[in-house]
């Protein structure tokens, strides 16, 4: 029986047991990762949605931040949504310091307004086949400049909600608060390839 692909989440604060389960639910083996050495076991690192600030003060306080990073610059595979988007992000909108400043993106946080103003749209994803995907918005940043080797996967309205770079995946909305597969179907793939 051939051994599955070990995909951690980072389980500091956030929407983790959502994703934990739709990775299962693709085949993947889950680690939570809470400490450096939990890094360790795995080929691929999901950054959940949550509070991007408390999230960043987190993965410093325990120890984190300097090993996810340093295995994100070495080629680990990383999917960063919502939060996530805003922690790889190497510029935020009118805020001087930055998280993990890995992707050549320049995020603005609750762009699309506060909690009340969460929505549901259908999306059309770039490597995604079937039908339009269900992206679920919840003080979703987006995207408001990009590097060259950034490629655009999805737009809502205009702006720039999902974005892949080599080996860096991120998204404005939370693709673990629906039952569709598919996103983190393409993360595994991606994760594999590497």
């Amino acid at each position: 029986m051939r051994s599955l692909t070990t995909i951690g989440i980072l389980d500091v604060q956030g929407a983790v047991r959502e994703h934990a389960d739709r990775m299962r639910a693709v085949g993947a083996d889950v680690v939570l990762v809470k400490h450096a050495q939990d890094l360790d076991a795995v080929k691929g690192l999901i950054l959940p949605g949550g509070e991007s600030t408390t999230i960043g003060k987190l993965i410093r306080k325990y120890d984190l931040y300097e090993p996810i990073r340093s295995r994100i610059e070495q080629g680990m595979p990383v999917f960063g949504t919502c939060a996530g988007m805003i922690l790889l992000a190497k510029s935020i909108h009118q805020q001087d310091d930055v998280h993990l400043g890995v992707m050549d993106i320049t995020v603005d946080r609750n762009s699309f307004g506060r909690q009340r103003e969460s929505f549901e749209a259908d999306l059309n994803v770039a490597g995604l086949s079937g039908d339009a995907y269900p992206a679920v918005f919840i003080r979703a940043p987006q995207v408001l400049a990009k590097g060259e080797h950034v490629d655009v996967i999805a737009t809502y309205d205009g702006h720039i909600v999902g974005v892949r770079e080599n080996s860096m995946l991120a998204t404005s909305f939370h693709p673990e608060l629906t039952e569709d597969t598919r996103l983190h179907a393409y993360f595994l793939a991606m994760v594999n390839e590497a």
